[in-house]
C-alpha cells in the first residue's frame, strides 16, 4: 500500500499560506507580513510553519527578527510570487479592463527633483489621454521610494539608480549629461576645457550625502583618486543654483536640472569626459503585475520598456 504524502493546512487553502509565506519574504518579517494582510503574528507564523512542514524545508533562515530566504526559499518565493501577485490582482484587472482604464487610479513614487524638471511634461500628457485615471505622486528620497516599491504603496517610481538590487527592476529611459556650473565671473569659466583635478581647489555645494548625485560625483572622484572639497551641503538644485550665483561655491548638476534661463546666469562645463551620464527611468518590484494604469503610463514613456522592444537609450539623450 503507498503511503500519501502528509498534508499539513492551517484554517484555509495554500493559496492562503503562499500569500503569507510571499509576503514574509517580501518585508522580511513576520510583524510586517502579518500588517499587511490584516492578520494576527501567530496567524502569519502557523501559514508559515504548516508550508515549511508540507515542503519538508526550510524557507526561512531566523536572525532575530530578521527573515532571510533560504535557497529553497528563494526558489518557491520566485515560483509563488507571480501566482499570487496575479490572484491579488485579479478582480482589480478584471474590472479595469471591464470598464477601460476609466476610474483608474495610478500612484507613482519620485524625488522632488524628478517631479519638479522630468514629470511635469509626462504628467500632462498622461493627464491628456487618461483623464479619468487618478494619478497621485507621492515625493520621497531614493530609499523611501524602494521601500514604498517594495511594500506595493505605489505601483512604481521614477529616478535614477547606480546600482539595482535584486528584488528591483530598473529601466533607464532618458540620459543626461552632468554639468559644471558656476558663477559667470569664475576663473574656470574662462577654460575651453576642465579637468576634475581643475575643481580641487574650490569648494563645491551639493545635495547632502544620501542623495543618488552625491554618491555619484563621491564615486568618480575616488576612482580617480582625485581630492575634492564640500563648502556645503544643501538640499534642492534650485537652492544650490542660486548660492552658485551668489559665489557661494562650484556644483555639478544634471542638465536635466538646467533651464534655458539658468544658462544665461550661469558658466556651464559639460563633463561627460569625466562623469558618466545620469540615466532616469522607471522602478519596480522584480515579478510585480502592472495594472493597466502603470501599464499605460510607462508605454506613454517609452513602448515595451520591459519588454526588451531594442529600443536604443541613447535615443533619449539631451546634448
Amino acid at each position: 500500500m503507498t503511503q500519501s504524502t502528509p498534508r499539513f493546512y492551517y484554517k484555509g487553502s495554500r493559496l492562503k499560506q503562499l500569500r503569507a509565506f510571499c509576503h514574509a519574504a517580501r518585508l522580511g518579517s513576520v510583524t510586517r507580513a502579518s500588517e499587511a494582510l490584516f492578520l494576527s503574528q501567530p496567524a502569519v507564523s502557523l501559514q508559515l510553519g504548516a508550508l515549511e512542514s508540507e515542503l519538508n524545508v526550510r524557507l526561512f533562515e531566523r536572525h532575530g527578527r530578521r527573515l532571510n530566504l533560504t535557497a529553497e526559499g528563494q526558489l518557491l518565493y520566485d515560483m509563488a510570487r507571480p501566482l499570487v501577485d496575479g490572484l491579488d490582482a485579479l478582480d482589480g484587472d478584471f474590472r479595469s479592463r471591464v470598464k477601460g482604464l476609466e476610474g483608474g487610479e495610478l500612484n507613482i513614487a519620485a524625488g522632488s527633483s524628478t517631479i519638479l524638471y522630468l514629470l511635469p511634461a509626462l504628467v500632462a500628457e498622461f493627464r491628456r489621454k487618461h483623464p479619468d485615471i487618478q494619478l497621485k505622486l507621492h515625493s520621497v528620497s531614493g530609499n523611501e521610494g524602494l521601500q514604498k516599491v517594495r511594500a506595493d504603496e505605489v505601483d512604481l517610481a521614477v529616478g535614477s539608480m547606480l546600482d539595482s538590487p535584486s528584488d528591483i527592476d530598473y529601466a533607464p529611459l532618458y540620459n543626461f549629461d552632468q554639468l559644471l556650473v558656476m558663477p559667470l565671473d569664475h576663473p574656470l569659466a574662462r577654460k575651453s576645457t576642465v579637468n576634475l583635478e581643475d575643481l580641487s581647489p574650490y569648494g563645491l555645494i551639493l545635495p547632502p550625502g544620501r542623495v543618488t548625485t552625491y554618491r555619484l560625483i563621491d564615486r568618480v572622484f575616488q576612482q580617480r583618486k582625485v581630492p575634492y572639497n564640500v563648502a556645503l551641503e544643501v538640499d534642492g538644485w534650485e537652492v544650490i543654483k542660486q548660492y552658485v550665483i551668489m559665489g557661494l561655491g562650484i556644483s555639478i548638476i544634471t542638465s536635466l536640472c538646467i533651464s534655458h534661463s539658468d544658462r544665461e546666469r550661469l558658466a556651464i562645463h559639460n563633463l561627460r569626459e569625466h562623469f558618466p551620464q545620469r540615466s532616469y527611468g522607471v522602478v519596480v518590484r522584480k515579478g510585480k503585475r502592472l495594472s493597466p494604469a502603470a501599464r499605460a503610463f510607462i508605454d506613454q514613456i517609452k513602448p515595451s520598456v520591459f519588454a526588451r522592444s531594442g529600443q536604443d537609450d541613447n535615443d533619449y539623450v539631451e546634448r
